[in-house]
């Protein structure tokens, strides 16, 4: 088995650009208007993918604990922020619980994989703690602006009945707690997905990115377990935190629900 990484050369980097371009012309053809976007979306990724290569290449021979600790607390704050701009139906959501949110899930399983599973001499190796995180990063992003969103609209779609729990002498966490479930279940099922049809549907970017590169299958194998399971971990405690967090924004001081949520009812 060749074991050597096939290299990209910038030319064939810039045939990519064809990819972009079929998407491009299938979303003129239909109106789409996702054009611009597409278009602007690539050149981010080109350019802060590139930059992100060489701030790697620095950081792996830095290797500092310090500098990988803001690193990681500095991707999480712009994660947490990115989340809670993706819930626009979501008015005046303090980003610091989705901050934390993030922050706690995103240590524990991190910490508990690269410490205890992988096991990398130094631990704090950036080479394995910087693309863990990473990927715990951006898939909890997602769960948690899922459950957030869901949270909010349960609480309107089922604010007679929420009013009905507490004029009894409901609790708010009483009155919320079914919209809370389903808020966590909606974070949780693209994931749970994920899950059920991974190797039969899909192949994860982690697993195909060591095969490429000339990984044993079956360590790659071993390696996307981890992954998979430490992502489902890492959301499950994100979206737990933040509608643990989020729900007596609902309610106002006297355990009412807010106006905001009652003016939108439908």
């Amino acid at each position: 088995m060749d074991h050597s990484t096939i290299p990209i050369s910038n030319l064939q980097l810039a045939f990519s650009v064809l990819l972009i371009l079929i998407s491009g012309a299938i979303s003129s053809l239909l109106k789409l208007g996702l054009l611009k976007p597409l278009l602007w979306g690539s050149v981010r990724t080109f350019i802060q993918l590139t930059l992100m290569g060489y701030a790697l290449t620095y950081l792996f021979i830095i290797n500092n604990l310090w500098l990988i600790l803001v690193i990681v607390t500095l991707m999480c704050y712009i994660a947490s922020k990115t989340a809670v701009k993706r819930t626009p139906n979501v008015p005046n959501y303090p980003s610091m619980l989705a901050f934390f949110s993030l922050l706690a899930s995103t240590f524990l399983v991190g910490s508990i994989v690269t410490g205890l599973i992988i096991s990398p001499e130094p631990w704090y190796s950036a080479r394995i703690v910087i693309p863990i995180f990473g990927m715990i990063l951006g898939n909890s992003m997602n769960g948690i602006a899922l459950a957030l969103d869901r949270l909010y609209s349960e609480a309107r779609s089922r604010s007679t009945e929420i009013e009905a729990l507490l004029t009894f002498g409901a609790t708010p966490w009483e009155a919320i707690r079914p919209s809370l479930r389903e808020a966590v279940r909606a974070g949780m099922t693209p994931t749970i997905n994920s899950l059920m049809v991974v190797g039969l549907v899909s192949l994860p970017g982690m697993m195909t990115g060591q095969i490429l590169g000339g990984a044993d299958p079956q360590e790659a194998v071993r390696y996307q377990i981890v992954v998979m399971l430490m992502i489902s971990a890492a959301v499950a405690i994100g979206c737990l935190l933040l509608v643990g967090l989020s729900y007596k924004k609902l309610f106002n001081k006297d355990g009412a629900l807010e106006p905001f949520i009652l003016h939108s009812r439908q």
